[in-house]
């Protein structure tokens, strides 16, 4: 029969939603959920973990024999507390043995001052065991006062009430921070080796961290006579009394960050591309593109359309110099037909604005992944944009890139008033490149209607190019594989 798997878990301070997240799917997951209880039978880490638990799970209640009164066992107190371990232990491997599993419910962390610890040094050598940490005390008492254990450097010390009054002091004395657990009926001695090491008006009390009967107070007030035992004493972090200044309101220095967001999505983004934009106050650019970046509410968002680049620009400007930080977003790489020009041109009449340009992955370079390796030797990028250049000049240039037999990555192909010019580009071409030149198309790369298509330069047919296209020419090496892989050789013949 296979043996079933035991289970520490640790149920933190006191507050079922400090319970994380496996704990209590094992709860709910348990054939056997075992709990401590002192002979009143009440368990707190029962009704930690009750909202956890389900119909028809086996419970098996770990009853204390007895807890600080005396015993005539023969081997005093510490030898019934050995017996009763042992019975547990023999208890909770009968059902092990059946191959049920069991949870052991652990206040706190099951091996921080637990009685969990018992039973683990008994059965985890012989089955399968894990043990889940969970929320102390000491970081719930922590919390709940807002004050920091430790900081840097600093020593946090964690010491059981029941040592001797002298050593409390002088472990007290030399420490930065302390908790003191286990306090009941130790509460006087703890007290008294506070007063002694000198540390009594830094000490709180903490009571019931997280629970429904949480109380806190300095410690040198309490009444000594209502301490519980799941009440602490804390010594917080020295530094928690060295607060920090509110700085001068000054006059913030601006920027501006020209950044590139590369062709689609957040993996195409580089890291300096998130620093910059998660330090930006002001987001500014073309309403889609803006429309990439994530919401932040800190952040101001400037969309606008896509033909009033100048405008864009000097708008950035203009609030830079007013002490924003201001991303302008790109597509692709913002010094590649994009707002990097228009940025530095409108720049000169804002002469103290600091203009940086932060680099993205450009649409060329998408495409050509997608395909293999199309720029892999000398190639040009021409834009059959004619709205701020004359045709003659487009037409000139790719001339003389075919001439030159160089590979040619033709940004803006088209658009809805911008018809007429990739047929044009093309019949340009054909007067000087063969055609079965390969050509590659590539719409929306990166993005949710990302399509790639290898033609040739004779069958490319206009009709299916627009605005959201790159296409690659290739050079007369330019070549294309049995796999549909297209690339152009490093060596030229």
């Amino acid at each position: 029969m296979v043996k079933g798997r035991l289970y520490g878990v640790g149920l933190g301070p006191g507050d079922p939603e400090l319970v994380t997240v496996k704990t209590a799917r094992l709860i709910g997951e348990a054939d056997v959920i075992a709990y401590h209880a002192a002979r009143h039978g009440r368990s707190i880490a029962r009704s930690i973990a009750l909202p956890y638990m389900r119909e028809g799970q086996i419970e098996e209640l770990l009853l204390y024999p007895l807890t600080t009164e005396t015993t005539d066992h023969p081997g005093g107190y510490q030898g019934a507390l050995d017996d009763f371990y042992a019975d547990c232990a023999q208890r909770l491997a009968a059902h092990l043995d059946a191959g049920r599993t069991v949870v052991v419910l652990a206040e706190g962390d099951p091996l921080f001052y637990g009685s969990y610890m018992h039973l683990h040094k008994r059965l985890a050598h012989r089955y399968a065991t894990e043990v889940v940490p969970g929320v102390t005390s000491v970081s719930a008492a922590s919390a709940v006062l807002g004050r920091p254990l430790v900081e840097r450097d600093e020593v946090l010390t964690v010491l059981p009430g029941t040592l001797p009054a002298e050593v409390l002091a002088e472990r007290l004395r030399e420490t930065d921070s302390a908790a003191v657990l286990k306090l009941g009926r130790t509460f006087e001695k703890v007290r008294e080796a506070l007063a002694e090491a000198g540390r009594l008006d830094d000490a709180w009390y903490v009571e019931r961290a997280t629970m429904g009967a949480e109380r806190v107070a300095p410690l040198k007030d309490v009444d000594a006579g209502g301490v519980p035992y799941f009440s602490l004493a804390l010594l917080a972090s020295p530094a928690e009394r060295t607060f920090v200044p509110e700085p001068p309101v000054a006059r913030q220095s601006g920027e501006v960050a020209v950044v590139g967001l590369g062709p689609a999505g957040r993996p195409w983004l580089t890291p300096e591309a998130q620093e910059a934009l998660a330090a930006a106050t002001d987001l500014v650019g073309y309403g889609p593109y803006v429309d990439r970046v994530a919401p932040n509410p800190r952040q101001r968002r400037h969309r606008t359309d896509n033909r009033v680049e100048a405008e864009r620009a000097r708008h950035a400007l203009e609030l830079a110099r007013d002490g924003a930080r201001v991303a302008v977003v790109s597509s692709g790489d913002p010094g590649v037909f994009a707002m990097a020009s228009a940025v530095l041109e409108a720049a000169a009449d804002f002469p103290d604005v600091p203009v940086r340009i932060v680099p993205g992955l450009t649409a060329a370079q998408a495409v050509a992944s997608r395909v293999g390796a199309p720029l892999g030797h000398d190639y040009c990028v021409v834009s059959l944009s004619d709205l701020l250049k004359p045709w003659e000049v487009v037409a000139g240039r790719l001339t003389a890139a075919a001439r030159a037999d160089l590979v040619l990555a033709i940004y803006n192909p088209a658009s809805r008033s911008r018809t007429w010019q990739l047929s044009a580009a093309r019949d340009l071409l054909l007067e000087h490149r063969d055609a079965a030149t390969p050509v590659v198309i590539g719409r929306d790369v990166g993005g949710e209607q990302e399509s790639v298509t290898v033609t040739t330069l004779g069958d490319l047919d206009p009709g299916q190019v627009d605005m959201r296209c790159l296409l690659i020419v290739g050079s007369s090496t330019t070549r294309v594989t049995g796999r549909g892989l297209v690339y152009t050789p490093r060596r030229y013949p």
